[in-house]
């Protein structure tokens, strides 16, 4: 008899991807899937590439990103509280439960600059 190994997909159901990529013409990345357990490993390297850059804005595009858990927020705020004096991520067009997970628990958090346009 082989090993089952259980995932929290159900069968045929593919698990999460996130893709990131350099953004063209600007400072940042654009991200593209989900952003939860399956993916944040991605995410958090993305983050971390982003403090070390040392830019005053680094610019997440976020259009094309379906989901991001809370864990995916708190690794943003979590980066963004690392980023210095001076500096700032400008989130645009975040999934809209993104915004509200920061508004209720990170609303005074000035190095996160949400833009939806």
């Amino acid at each position: 008899m082989g090993n089952r190994h259980r995932t929290p997909y159900g069968p045929g159901t593919p698990a999460p991807c996130l893709t990131v990529r350099p953004l063209e013409g600007g400072r940042g990345v654009r991200a593209a899937g989900e952003i939860a357990l399956a993916t944040r490993t991605i995410w958090e390297r993305a983050l971390e590439q982003a403090v070390r850059e040392g830019e005053a804005v680094y610019y997440l595009e976020l259009s094309e990103v379906t989901f991001v858990d809370v864990a995916g927020a708190g690794a943003l705020a979590a980066a963004a509280g690392r980023l210095g004096d001076g500096r700032r991520f400008v989130v645009h067009r975040p999934p809209p439960a993104l915004r509200r997970v920061l508004d209720v628990f990170w609303p005074d958090l000035s190095t996160i600059e949400v833009s939806v346009s």
